[in-house]
């Protein structure tokens, strides 16, 4: 298990934090590294029963603490239901990170049908909503945080197939800014992270290597990123010693290939 010791952020230590979508990507990078933080982990997971077995195994191995959780993230009662089993099993909630996602499939505008626009919101946007509205009475005890996965096709569009995901994603860069407004009253911080082109299944799934060469040609760094490129900003926005007075924020993390 990657420990991260230079990134030791003491006021991570013993919160308790849910992580959807978090067996594999950079959901397990980040369960890796704030069970590192000494945090209690909610680990959410839906198909990869065997990716999060094993990685619940890592982390337990290594000294951290792990709560396996299952749910359909586009079904609105088990992501309520993993939270409270979350806060249930760890006695309280601190941090909610909403990272499960996809994009379901490439389909082009005119060829999107009613089916495919309700399995990418479902996934996308209905997770979010529907986790948020379950940890907020639990994070409004204490005070907390909750952060958002968007995207960089939030921002440019899109493109390939890949427009209804963007848009899905930009829905959640709103709901970002105004769960921060409405919530910050309760002491409940709400941000978001937007990866660029991270080398995770996710492209493995839906890019084909033209396109993944013509994202590197836009990328000024050079590289395509990694789940361990984006856990400092996670980190970042989690941790209140260091972001206490960042609120309703999206941070990029793409290489430089957008620069808003």
């Amino acid at each position: 298990m990657t420990t991260h010791p230079a990134l030791a952020i003491p006021d991570l230590a013993d919160k308790a934090v849910l992580i959807t979508g978090a067996s594999t990507g950079i959901g397990a990078a980040l369960a890796r590294v704030f069970a590192a933080q000494g945090a209690k982990v909610g680990l959410h997971y839906n198909s990869s029963s065997e990716a999060a077995e094993k990685l619940r195994d890592e982390i337990t191995g290594a000294g951290g603490t792990v709560l396996l959780v299952k749910a359909d993230a586009t079904r609105s009662g088990e992501m309520g239901r993993i939270v409270e089993e979350t806060a249930s099993a760890f006695g309280h909630l601190d941090g909610l990170i909403n990272n499960a996602g996809g994009m379901v499939a490439r389909l082009s505008y005119e060829n999107m049908t009613d089916a495919h626009y309700e399995a990418v919101m479902d996934l996308n946007g209905r997770s979010v909503l529907a986790a948020s509205a379950a940890a907020i009475p639990h994070l409004k005890r204490q005070g907390g945080f909750i952060i958002n996965t968007t995207s960089i096709a939030a921002r440019n569009g899109a493109s390939n197939g890949a427009g209804i995901y963007g848009s899905s994603k930009a829905f959640i860069a709103n709901v970002t800014r105004g769960m921060a407004k409405e919530l910050i009253q309760f002491d409940i911080r709400v941000n978001a992270v937007a990866p660029g082109v991270i080398l995770t299944a996710f492209h493995d799934r839906y890019s084909t290597q033209s396109q993944m060469d013509a994202m590197l040609a836009g990328i000024p760094q050079g590289r395509f990123g990694t789940p361990d490129d984006c856990i400092g900003a996670y980190l970042f926005l989690a941790s209140k010693l260091l972001s206490g007075y960042v609120i309703g924020q999206t941070i990029e993390v793409n290489g430089g290939q957008l620069m808003p």
